[in-house]
């Protein structure tokens, strides 16, 4: 096979330290090995750098070892150095015959015939971004672990109240759990009071859920140890928030565009740029983004017989978001196009696999958005605030359109 890199270097990479194998080709059959080690320290990383600089090697290869590869992308992206990660399977090496010298060995060979597609790696700033929204993901999960709690400790209380009200975090619900955890008594006079808008109806039913409850001193500290979290938890979103208003406050456009997708709302289009970035010219097609994001129906396939064809486990923060977005969609009144597709598909193929087919179809929206600079559903395409050069797409093709109007009913000669 012919060297794609006639210079490469591979890479396996720890916790602690590195194992770096430059390959230069020769003109003998068998390329030129150099091997060796570095620890992770930024002192030794610039000093791998300078050993890559040296024997003229700017393209290298390392296998996506949890987090311990970012920082040796880190000085290499500064250092000019191209980096391709690679996913593990792509460099799997053979169990019984591996270490560390020959996993570098290994990497570096298939690297330098052009046998390991390359990780897509959005620019630092995006990087930067999507921190923040896998952070504020995390948090709400949490806050809502911690809501489950909190409704769980009343139902080992004896106190019913989750099945009269529908939701434990309204006004006259906390009003009531507050005083049950607050109060050595029980009044049903002073509850009735508490009770606001339509629970007024139900004041009965109420006050039956909870008559009868036993609540210790211990049970209720921990109530409110719980309720303490949660206000922390709600503190930290917000901070969050903020702080990625201020860092996406250059992609407000694109942030309105993807807005006019049925079912995106404002944090769904930042999670979105925060994964995919905003140049999605790095997928060269809406079909390879679709599988990226593991929305796309597995091939596995083997003496005629058609094995799994599951979705595959990757996009783990995007994929959520958009099987969220497709919910919305589908359930949207101003806009049906995504709930009568959404009929169409759970009819033959049944429900969970027709949001997924939704939320591919949103994503391939996506994909001709960010590339085109046009709008979902367009009334007029020039009155929305866009960069320069997503408005010159835009007036390219409109007048490329509107000239072979002209042309097929015969207006403008061809």
């Amino acid at each position: 096979m012919k060297a794609v890199y006639p210079i490469c270097c591979g890479v396996d990479v720890h916790k602690s330290f590195l194992v770096a194998t430059i390959i230069t080709t020769t003109n003998s059959i068998e390329p030129r090995y150099e091997k060796k080690r570095f620890s992770v320290y930024n002192r030794d990383l610039h000093l791998f750098a300078d050993w890559l600089i040296t024997h003229n090697c700017f393209d290298l290869c390392m296998e996506s070892t949890g987090k311990y590869w970012i920082p040796v992308f880190n000085i290499l992206e500064e250092r000019g150095i191209r980096v391709v990660i690679a996913n593990p399977k792509w460099v799997k090496a053979v169990k019984g015959n591996k270490d560390d010298t020959k996993d570098s060995k290994w990497i570096g060979d298939l690297f330098r015939l052009g046998l390991v597609p390359g990780s897509f790696i959005p620019p630092k700033k995006i990087r930067v971004l999507r921190e923040f929204t896998r952070y504020r993901y995390k948090l709400v999960a949490m806050k809502s672990s911690e809501k489950n709690r909190f409704q769980n400790a009343f139902t080992v209380c004896n106190v019913a109240l989750d099945s009269v009200v529908s939701d434990m975090f309204g006004s006259s619900a906390l009003a009531i759990t507050d005083y049950l955890i607050s109060s050595d008594s029980f009044n049903p006079d002073y509850c009735r009071f508490l009770l606001k808008r339509s629970l007024k109806k139900k004041a009965n039913s109420v006050l039956t859920s909870i008559e009868g409850y036993s609540m210790t001193t211990e049970q209720k500290f921990r109530i409110k140890v719980v309720r303490e979290h949660l206000s922390a938890i709600d503190y930290s979103i917000a901070k969050i928030d903020n702080a990625i208003s201020q860092m996406v406050s250059e992609y407000e456009s694109l942030i309105d565009l993807l807005c006019t997708i049925p079912g995106v709302d404002r944090n769904s289009a930042i999670t979105i740029i925060s994964e995919i970035g905003t140049n999605v010219d790095l997928f060269s097609s809406s079909k390879r983004l679709c599988r990226w994001a593991g929305l796309t129906p597995g091939s596995n396939e083997s003496a005629g017989k058609k094995k799994s064809v599951c979705i595959s486990r990757a996009g783990v923060y995007l994929k959520p978001a958009l099987v969220q977005v497709a919910h919305a969609a589908v359930k949207s009144i101003s806009s049906p196009y995504y709930r009568l597709k959404y009929e169409q598909l759970s009819k033959r193929r049944g429900k969970k696999r027709a949001i997924i087919a939704i939320a591919r179809m949103i994503l391939t929206a996506i994909f001709s958005i960010l590339k085109t600079g046009e709008v979902w559903n367009p009334t007029d395409l020039f009155k929305v605030d866009l960069p320069e050069h997503l408005k010159e797409l835009q007036r390219g093709k409109a007048i490329k359109q509107a000239l072979k109007f002209l042309q097929s009913q015969g207006i403008l000669s061809s």
